[in-house]
């Protein structure tokens, strides 16, 4: 299947760039590109790529309010966000996850890391695996935003073991680490998280990520002496 893409960067010059790499790949298409937010919110709601690659910095309408807009939108629940900036500061990366990016990662990634992160994101995963990534978490995450609250009770939903997979996945574990750590399948693994996000109402792992650091999973099962 291939992976139908829409830019949105206020560069043209940089659009023609991520362009041409995208279509050298057999499952990559880009389907669209937008100068400024507005345009790509305008675009996803009349293309329906499967992901956005999205600046944070471009006039009028940034990235940031265009990916709260598009992630709020349900009938545009299969299109995922991937933010792609220069300024790769923890507030930026905090905001575009509370707004319900899926992946965050720099403009000075190479080649082959891009595809790879569309691919990703594509496939419902997320890019927060790195150790630095997991100090963001619980750093800007752990208290949500005004009007955005999850108490403990909100967990009740979860069987022990989604629970569990929830409190990995939160630490910035992919499923193949996951299933290498409870010698399962990867299948396994991931049918549980999937479990797990349908009933928390997590669009995707990063939202399940937030969920679980704002209801104090992931520092209650640390002091259960959790991995």
């Amino acid at each position: 299947m291939t992976i139908r893409v829409l830019l949105a960067d206020d560069q043209a010059l940089l659009r023609q760039a991520f362009r041409t790499l995208l279509d050298t790949a057999d499952d990559i298409s880009v389907v669209g590109e937008a100068a400024d937010g507005a345009q790509a919110v305008r675009l996803t709601r009349e293309l329906h790529p499967d992901v956005i690659v999205m600046d944070i910095r471009m006039p009028e309408t940034d990235g940031i309010t265009a990916t709260t807009q598009i992630c709020a939108d349900p009938h545009l629940r299969d299109s995922r966000v991937l933010v792609l900036t220069t300024y790769e500061t923890d507030e930026n990366v905090a905001q575009a996850l509370r707004a319900g990016a899926s992946g965050f990662i720099g403009k000075g990634i190479g080649a082959a890391e891009l595809l790879s992160a569309v691919r990703t994101i594509a496939d419902g995963e997320t890019l927060l695996s790195p150790a630095a990534t997991r100090t963001l978490i619980a750093r800007f995450l752990a208290t949500p935003p005004d009007g955005a609250t999850h108490t403990s009770e909100k967990l009740d939903v979860l069987t022990p073991r989604e629970r569990e997979m929830t409190t990995l996945v939160a630490q910035g574990l992919s499923n193949n680490e996951i299933a290498e750590q409870l010698f399962v399948s990867p299948f396994t693994v991931r049918a549980h998280v999937q479990r797990a996000m349908n009933k928390l109402h997590a669009r995707d792992r990063a939202q399940l990520v937030v969920i679980a650091h704002q209801t104090g999973l992931v520092n209650h099962a640390n002091d259960r002496g959790l991995p």
